[in-house]
């Protein structure tokens, strides 16, 4: 009888998209401790729910809170880019800068760094606004000026526009 090696493929299911939703006033403590609201906490994966990585956002002035895993997920892709390329070298560079990992404390709290607060114009007031796979965070003054930004018509043209980009078989009913 002749043996045989074996191979076998083990091939990952697709990874279920994490997507979060609320939007929840908080209040920073002076030492700038953001307590994680209960509804938000229960919608983080349980694997997950202790350690985030806080950054500056990329096209808006607040700050973004991943769980660790969708960070590591940020960190593969830019992992893929050619560092040999300047500017993709220049983009990691300046994405990862300020970047930093929280874990909660004992009563629920974060601690997000001065430098990031200040980069946000956080102080006391802050409004956490999930969406996807993070959370941003938002000094609630510039969230309220942000979110009356678009009139009505002009947000359903915007999303007339992104909307439309979807492909029809991959649409799902959004109304």
């Amino acid at each position: 009888m002749k043996s045989g090696i074996y191979s076998v493929t083990f091939v990952p299911f697709a990874k279920a998209v994490v997507t979060f939703i609320g939007e929840y006033d908080c209040k920073l403590d002076p030492k700038g401790r953001l307590s994680i609201p209960t509804g938000l906490y229960k919608q983080f994966d349980a694997r997950y729910r202790e350690r985030f990585v806080i950054n500056r956002s990329i096209f808006q002035k607040c700050l973004v809170l991943y769980p660790v895993d969708a960070w590591e997920q940020i960190m593969q892709d830019l992992g893929k880019l050619n560092r040999f390329i300047k500017e993709n070298d220049t983009f990691i560079r300046v994405f990862t800068n300020g970047a930093t990992q929280v874990e909660l404390d004992g009563a629920g709290r974060i601690l997000i760094p001065k430098k990031l607060l200040e980069y946000a114009s956080a102080d006391k007031e802050v409004v956490l606004n999930a969406h996807l796979n993070k959370v941003e965070i938002w000094s609630k003054s510039l969230f309220e000026q942000g979110m009356n930004q678009l009139s009505d018509k002009e947000f359903e043209a915007l999303a007339e526009k992104v909307m439309s980009k979807v492909d029809p078989n991959e649409q799902r009913k959004l109304s």
